[in-house]
């Protein structure tokens, strides 16, 4: 009986293990896709922020040049690196997006046509459309639209992280 009683507890103990497992794994993926939502929400204002980060970046320079080795000097730096991956950021994503558009486009499937417009006319192009406008203009429903929301940060999630998107994707 005693044997019967470990087996059962150690059987227990692996299913919960098990478990965990799969809920940190879920969580994982969880993160990334509303990683890439967050990019997606935010893409608008990185741009904007990409459009004077060039010309800020070469201020930055100058002032360096003129300031002595401080405190300030270090935080010009700090600054100038944040811009600086901040543009490497848009820029990566930029093309992620062109081939996610082609991808969409090769794929000669109309619902992935409308994926990728409803996530670039509701995140990318520069004249913003709401869900409900966007729905209307395509003759679909508004849950619609947030479904290829969904398929397309889970397929730009891919392309992102790569790799490490698929891994945790189960």
């Amino acid at each position: 009986m005693l044997e019967e009683i470990t087996r059962i507890a150690v059987q227990a103990a692996l299913d919960y293990q098990e478990k965990e497992k799969k809920k940190q794994q879920k969580e994982k993926r969880d993160r990334r896709l509303r990683n890439i939502k967050l990019l997606l929400k935010n893409y608008r204002n990185f741009k904007k922020h990409c459009n004077s980060i060039t010309h800020d970046l070469e201020q930055v320079d100058e002032k360096w040049a003129l300031d002595e080795i401080g405190a300030e000097e270090l935080a010009l730096e700090s600054v100038k690196r944040s811009r600086a991956r901040t543009l490497a950021m848009v820029s990566f994503i930029d093309r992620m997006i062109s081939v996610f558009k082609v991808m969409c486009e090769q794929s000669g499937k109309e619902e992935d046509r409308r994926i990728f417009q409803s996530v670039y006319h509701l995140y990318i192009a520069e004249e913003k459309k709401s869900a409900r406008e966007f729905a209307a203009c395509h003759n679909t429903d508004v849950r619609t639209v947030y479904r290829d929301v969904e398929k397309a940060s889970e397929a730009l999630a891919t392309l992102i992280f790569g790799v490490d998107s698929i891994r945790f994707a189960g």
